[in-house]
């Protein structure tokens, strides 16, 4: 895994580069500094650096595809601000979120400021060919559709508890897999790949999104406080459903899934609630469930790779399709 941040961190320079350079020319200074805060606390910038790595993958090079790499993480960046404020939550990457340094209403703003930067910086690439601009502005369009989409689904699950996993699948796949998917989807689109590479690094990108979520899941139960940045278990606190949750009230019966479903739906489930809640996932194999799920989704993905030549390129998305599954934050 620490080879995997090494690689990660010889491309997060240039991305950051690109993103300081672009988002200097905003004023006032108040909207500056609260656009570009959630990127100096730190992050993996693993969505534009795979935007990178596919580009050299598919025989192109990172210079080509930079500027479609920083509007990926621009957007991003600017879900997780939106988000933070829908969820209420207070806290992001272990600092105070956006809305709670400054007020709700820069944090839209700054929200809004990175979405139009994002297409600004695409538009902009100098002596890009302008059909792979095109494809690349309607690929970053449609995740951005999705995301919304995804997030409207969460939302609509909240007092439901009869969400089904193929329900769940497409929510994350909006709301997470997406962005991924349009990360390195641009990155063979700008590295100048064929139809057939193109669809294939999508499809990527789709399953290591969905593995990335569920692993989020995952380690909401078995991280720790300080590597998540949040309480753990704080999902079953917020009765959220998860696949963990959505597969364990499907398979349980009589008492225990009465027990769950009242843990999930209280909104002041103590710790021993938690505990009850998470040995109730063991004991009907939730979470043993979704780990598989999520790893079946990173060998499939790492089967499409086999479209590509080799390379060190090839060899880095191989591992980075390992490292979701292995990251503990």
């Amino acid at each position: 895994m620490s080879d995997v941040k090494e690689v990660l961190g010889l491309y997060s320079g240039d991305i950051f580069k690109s993103i300081e350079d672009n988002l200097s020319t905003i004023t006032p200074n108040t909207l500056q500094e609260a656009s570009i805060y959630l990127t100096k606390a730190g992050g993996k910038m693993l969505r534009p650096c795979l935007t990178l790595i596919t580009s050299e993958a598919v025989g192109g090079s990172k210079e080509d595809a930079l500027k479609s790499a920083t509007a990926i993480e621009l957007i991003h960046t600017f879900s997780l601000i939106h988000d933070d404020i829908m969820d209420d939550d207070d806290m992001r990457r272990g600092m105070p979120a956006v809305h709670k340094v400054w007020d709700e209403g820069l944090a839209i703003l700054s929200g809004d400021t990175l979405f139009s930067k994002a297409f600004e910086i695409i538009v902009d690439c100098e002596n890009a060919d302008a059909s792979r601009l095109t494809k690349t502005i309607g690929t970053v369009a449609d995740a951005c559709v999705k995301i919304c989409e995804g997030q409207a689904l969460d939302i609509s699950f909240e007092g439901r508890y009869d969400v089904t996993e193929e329900e769940y699948m497409e929510m994350i796949f909006k709301k997470t897999g997406a962005l991924i998917a349009s990360a390195t989807k641009a990155g063979a689109i700008m590295g100048g790949a064929s139809d057939e590479v193109i669809d294939a690094m999508y499809d990527y990108g789709r399953l290591i999104g969905l593995a990335f979520q569920i692993q989020d899941d995952y380690l909401d139960l078995a991280s720790d406080e300080e590597s998540l940045g949040k309480p753990i278990g704080s999902d079953i606190a917020k009765g959220k459903m998860t696949l963990i949750a959505v597969k364990a009230l499907s398979e349980s019966e009589g008492e225990d899934h009465d027990k769950l479903l009242n843990i999930l739906k209280d909104d002041n489930s103590s710790q021993e609630d938690i505990d009850a809640a998470i040995d109730l996932f063991n004991k009907y194999d939730s979470i043993e469930y979704a780990k598989n799920v999520a790893q079946s989704n990173v060998s499939e993905a790492k089967e499409l790779l086999e479209i590509l030549p080799d390379s060190a390129s090839k060899d880095a998305l191989m591992d980075i399709a390992d490292f979701v599954l292995e990251r503990h934050s």
